[in-house]
């Protein structure tokens, strides 16, 4: 039960019951980290998802080059994850693909602060950011149970998966590259078998 996985459009099943995404945001003082990737760690409470009745709160979000999941085994520029984590530890994480075109808005917020990552692993506290700068775009969304796709690994990840694809420039996908420590300017994780495992589409 491992991430990423390829979404295949023939595979999916329907699931109108899954109902949209509840997610519940506001700003919150953060720490831009420098690391095997870019990450954004929110040291207030920066709001929360609800899944099923299960409120899972907003930790952390980071970037990976090129996308780890893919679609209909197209990869894309860009992948961004957004950590949630319930009060008894359970993970949950929305994953939203980028693909080159106009700049993203919540990486031209940032762009100043990752501008000014030093060369050894740093860290920026910014006063404020807001994670409902992050635009999804579309309401559908792809849903099945995997892992964390850096070690350890950890499977019974609950995933969501933003379907439309959003645009990001090829500048701040430099500019992500540039500031990784060297050799993770590739830092996807390989597709995983999928194992029998479902993957469900709602949509409205």
């Amino acid at each position: 039960m491992q991430s990423p996985i390829d979404l295949v459009s023939q595979s999916l099943k329907i699931a109108p019951s899954l109902g949209e995404l509840k997610r519940d945001y506001s700003s919150a003082p953060a720490v831009l980290h420098k690391g095997h990737f870019i990450s954004v760690k929110w040291k207030g409470d920066a709001g929360q998802i609800n899944i099923n009745g299960t409120y899972y709160k907003l930790v952390q979000c980071h970037w990976h080059t090129p996308s780890e999941h893919t679609f209909n085994g197209s990869s894309y520029a860009l992948e961004l994850h957004m950590v949630h984590i319930s009060s008894d530890k359970k993970k949950a994480v929305i994953g939203i693909v980028y693909k080159y075109g106009r700049p993203d808005a919540f990486l031209t917020r940032l762009s100043p602060y990752i501008k000014s990552l030093g060369e050894k692993e740093e860290e920026i506290e910014i006063k404020n950011v807001n994670p409902g700068m992050v635009k999804f775009g579309s309401r559908k969304y792809y849903r099945y149970i995997g892992s964390l796709t850096t070690p350890p690994c950890t499977e019974g990840v609950i995933w969501t998966i933003v379907k439309k694809v959003r645009t990001v420039s090829r500048e701040q996908v430099r500019a992500l590259k540039e500031k990784v420590e060297d050799g993770f300017e590739k830092n996807a994780r390989p597709i995983q078998p999928l194992n029998g495992r479902a993957v469900w589409l709602f949509r409205p």
